[in-house]
This record gives C-alpha cells, structure tokens and sequence, in this order.
C-alpha cells in the first residue's frame, strides 16, 4: 500500500483547473474551491466534483441537489483562496465576486471562464470522499479564455488559447 503522504506529493504534480463549486436551495448557499472536477460523458453531458465529506457544505449540497461548477481564470486566485478558507462565512465568501443563476438556480460567476450549472444525480462514497455525478443543465462560456491551474501547490495562470492561433 502506497503511504498517503506520498499519494499527496505525487498528486500535487498533477495539475488540474481551479473551481469554485457553488449551491443554493432549501438548506442555503453554499461553496468551495476544488480541483477534484472532471468530466464523465457528453451523452448526457455529465461531470463529477469529488468533495470530502467533512466540508461544512456537505450536506448543503447533497440537500439542495444542485451546483454550479464555476472554472476560475487568472485573475480569480483572491477568490480561489477565499472560498478555500474557514475563517470566511459563506455570506463573506459570496461577498467577494459577482454572481448570478443560470437553470439550476446554483450560485454562477459572473465572469467565470466557463460556468457549469448541474443537478447532482447520483452519489458514491469513496475514503473520504463523495463523488458527485452531476449531469449539466446549462453551459455559459466566458469570451476571455484564461485559465488557472493548481500545479505543485500553487497557482499558474494559462493564457487565452486564442493567443496560440486556437479559435474555438
């Protein structure tokens, strides 16, 4: 068996787009930042969002049975540490950007690169984790295409794929 602390390391070296996984409904609005997302299929267009189960949001989520997967550009690291820290209240989290709602209702960032609004559909537990299967409900898409990544423990900023001759 691979020792944790070791898996941590090697993931840290695993880079992966920094989100902001938002929800609102009965049992109140809620987020984090994760970068535990991926997509499943687009038959149906499906996404997983990988959260541990001692979030204070859990079971926020799991109740409202809606969330918005928010992909962070550049420009968001202030964002991406606020909604990471506990020392923030969710009103104080919410309180740093702009913010609207799209079909789910799910808190979507206004400027985000690429908003996802889904319904969660199934859940499996795994360790520590739960795995949400969320199928997407609405896409909004940014015209500024920057991207930021979680490489090593910190931060990296990709720039516009445009800049690189790709139009999409």
């Amino acid at each position: 068996m691979v020792e944790s602390a070791l898996f941590r390391e090697g993931m840290s070296w695993l880079g992966s787009a920094v989100n902001i996984i938002t929800t609102d409904g009965t049992a109140g609005r809620h987020g984090f930042t994760a970068s535990a997302v991926c997509s499943v299929t687009d038959t149906p267009p499906t996404l997983l969002v990988c959260m541990n189960r001692t979030v204070s949001s859990h079971e926020a989520f799991l109740q409202n049975k809606a969330l918005c997967v928010n992909v962070l550009g550049g420009d968001h690291q202030p964002l991406a540490n606020g909604f990471a820290s506990r020392r923030l209240s969710m009103d104080d989290r919410f309180g740093l950007a702009e913010w609207t709602r799209l079909k789910t209702q799910a808190p979507a960032l206004v400027g985000a690169t690429v908003n996802f609004d889904c319904i969660i559909d199934k859940v499996t537990s795994v360790g520590t984790h739960d795995v949400l299967f969320c199928t997407v409900q609405a896409v909004s898409l940014a015209d500024n295409r920057e991207g930021l990544i979680w490489l090593g423990r910190s931060y990296h900023n990709l720039q516009d794929p445009a800049a690189f001759g790709r139009q999409f």
